[in-house]
């Protein structure tokens, strides 16, 4: 569970709060939503997101139902901490598309007495842990998992499935590109795409070639 009043005042340190989970889960939401608390509370606040991500717009982090906050983008993790200094808290979006350096950067922050609050996925579409985020989640000191609503079933979605037929691993996309499935409706999904790739051999084919042998 996160809580927001663990402060000792005492203490020069920061910490690190992972929101993570599948597409469509309000991972950006949630970040929008603490982070504009923080800058109500007069705290200065920095936003960073990846260069690549620009699906709604090149400088505002923007969650799925429209909701907005100033970033500033950056290429990679390393340009953070100059642009971080003097700040109270820093939000990091997207943090699955940064490169490893982006945990170092946390911890460094963290130990410089900065709240740093990062989003992203999880899961990349083939189901396994994406880029940082496992090192992110095992060092952060909150991590909180949202989820979406499965289309297939209803029950929560933790996998966020591609629907299309691209095989890299960074694809930017919406509901046309991906949809959230539960363990059961992913499974079976897979399952069905597997099947389609196998090559069924026709009973002919396999009767003239063991006669030639």
């Amino acid at each position: 569970m996160f809580l927001e009043n663990t402060v000792n005042h005492k203490e020069q340190f920061g910490w690190i709060e992972v929101i993570c989970g599948s597409m469509f889960s309000g991972k950006t939401e949630e970040l929008i939503r603490r982070l504009k608390r923080a800058q109500f509370a007069r705290q200065k606040v920095e936003i960073f997101k990846p260069t690549v991500d620009v699906r709604y717009d090149e400088d505002m982090v923007v969650s799925h139902d429209e909701n907005q906050i100033r970033s500033t983008p950056v290429p990679a993790a390393a340009n953070i901490p100059i642009l971080a200094d003097g700040c109270d808290v820093v939000g990091i979006d997207e943090a699955q598309f940064f490169d490893d350096e982006i945990v170092r950067v946390c911890n460094d922050l963290a130990n410089k007495g900065i709240r740093v609050i990062v989003a992203g996925l999880d899961m990349d579409f083939k189901g396994n842990p994406f880029g940082p985020m496992p090192n992110l989640m095992a060092t952060a000191e909150y991590v909180t998992k949202v989820h979406a609503v499965c289309t297939k079933t209803g029950n929560l979605a933790q996998y966020s499935y591609r629907k299309s037929k691209n095989d890299a691993i960074v694809m930017l996309g919406e509901v046309d590109e991906y949809e959230p499935l539960s363990r059961a409706a992913y499974y079976k999904a897979t399952m069905r795409e597997k099947i389609k790739t196998m090559q069924v051999k026709d009973a002919e084919d396999v009767t003239s070639k063991q006669k030639k042998s």
